[in-house]
């Protein structure tokens, strides 16, 4: 069984900063691309920042320079450094891994952590 479980969200005013982290667990093989996506109240799920096993990165558009995801090979966790937080960064945060399982090798699979509760307030 393979499982991602985040930490790290809460109540931040704005300006402030926030650092996500994600660790996947179980038996896994192999962990291609990790990344993050965001869900605001009445809004669809959108991407915020992914990264591959080898570094490269991505990020939307309304973060780029505030915020910086980051990984750890060796610990299979993903992290998210949010800074200069606006109220509209207000969002459940989804941690998101692309695993080959130890017993399906051959068939990656996309993987989702529980969520966690980002709120930007003053």
């Amino acid at each position: 069984q393979v499982q991602l479980v985040e930490s790290g969200g809460g109540l931040v005013q704005p300006g402030g900063s926030l650092r996500l982290s994600c660790a996947a667990s179980g038996r896994i093989f192999s962990i291609n691309v990790m990344g993050w996506y965001c869900q605001a109240p009445g809004k669809q799920r959108e991407l915020v920042a992914t990264i591959t096993s080898g570094g490269s990165t991505n990020y939307a558009d309304s973060v780029k320079g505030r915020f910086t995801i980051s990984r750890d090979n060796a610990k299979n966790t993903v992290y998210l450094q949010m800074n200069s937080l606006k109220p509209e960064d207000t969002a459940v945060y989804y941690c998101n891994a692309n695993i080959r399982p130890i017993t399906s090798v051959l068939t990656p699979r996309d993987y989702w952590g529980q969520g966690t509760q980002v709120t930007v307030s003053s």
